[in-house]
């Protein structure tokens, strides 16, 4: 794209961000209108259903954030990324017996599982590179396939409840509602996560390395770096964030059949939107930015629960008219002339 298409396009950004919250702001309006002549839900009801929608949102950002990794470095779709998620629930099912021991337990060895499963990704998937992401589409999605039914075949098909430990299974009361202290320790230690994972890209040496291999894998080679271990590195991260996810969200989004596909095609669409948001200078690459990605990922929070609060029936069409609004915004904006 040229380079006066692409200044536009990140200058509009604000703009096409107002037009993505828009749609789903008009439908809820619109359903609010027509239920609140039978009862409105009161102001702390909206604050409750928003403070899930940052809680999803989040632990959407933390699988998207490793997707993101994958997508701009190794420029590898990998459409298995939900099975890792699915895999860190599963473990803290086996592992989390409602201590906070135990969960720790559960992180080492999910953060061991990620990494594992990362390069070894990496490692079948690296000869795919250069025939397209059909290619490694397909290859990917069989691994989820295979995935999923090892995963049924040891679990069961039936969805497995997941408690958080003790010493955070109690609620706090907002208004007339009791809300979960897991929830809270939740959001505050994903945006956690999010300010680590940012703060790597975007200020260590890491981090460098890593956008050095994004923009030109052959000057960053000429120069010294191992590109090859860069990516491997990434696709290690990106597998680590996914199970990470998994193990800390399995309270919230529990393991059963299906769910890894749910979460991969959340985690796409966060990063479809979140890519309209780049230009920083800190971009993870070709799959947008890391606070595009936080931004994309809080939105889409909000549609899933706010959306379902405001306008039950049309709730599941709001988020695709979201993702058809960012669409149509940026192939317009990106066909400018330069």
């Amino acid at each position: 794209m040229p380079a006066r298409s692409i200044t536009s396009l990140h200058r509009s950004a604000p703009y096409l961000g107002a037009a993505m919250a828009a749609v789903p702001i008009a439908v809820g309006a619109a359903a609010l209108v027509r239920s609140c002549r039978a009862g409105c839900p009161t102001a702390v009801t909206y604050g409750v259903t928003g403070l899930d929608g940052v809680a999803y949102g989040l632990a959407l950002f933390v699988v998207a954030a490793g997707l993101t990794l994958i997508f701009g470095v190794m420029d590898v779709l990998n459409l298995a990324h939900g099975s890792l998620y699915l895999a860190g629930a599963y473990l803290t099912y086996l592992l989390s017996h409602g201590s906070l021991t135990a969960l720790a337990l559960a992180l080492a060895a999910g953060a061991l599982l990620g990494a594992g499963g990362g390069a070894a990704l990496a490692t079948a998937l690296r000869p795919l590179t250069g025939h397209g992401h059909l290619h490694q589409a397909l290859a990917s999605l069989g691994l989820a396939n295979l995935a999923a039914d090892a995963y049924t075949s040891i679990f069961g098909g039936a969805p497995l409840p997941v408690s958080p430990p003790e010493v955070l299974a109690g609620s706090l009361q907002l208004g007339r509602h009791g809300y979960p202290v897991y929830r809270l320790v939740f959001i505050a230690v994903a945006a956690a996560i999010a300010a680590a994972v940012y703060l790597v890209v975007a200020r260590s040496r890491y981090g460098v390395l890593l956008r050095a291999t994004v923009a030109d894998p052959v000057m960053a080679a000429a120069t010294g770096a191992n590109t090859r271990r860069v990516q491997t590195t990434a696709m290690a991260a990106g597998g680590v964030l996914a199970v990470t996810g998994g193990v800390l969200a399995a309270p919230l989004i529990g393991p059963a059949p299906g769910v890894d596909t749910t979460v991969l095609v959340l985690s796409l669409i966060v990063v479809v939107i979140g890519g309209i948001s780049t230009g920083t200078g800190r971009d993870v690459g070709r799959g947008g930015s890391i606070p595009g990605t936080l931004a994309a990922a809080l939105l889409v929070g909000q549609v899933q629960t706010l959306g379902v609060l405001a306008a039950p029936t049309a709730a599941p069409f709001a988020l695709f008219a979201v993702l058809l609004t960012v669409l149509v915004a940026r192939s317009r904006t990106a066909g400018q002339p330069a």
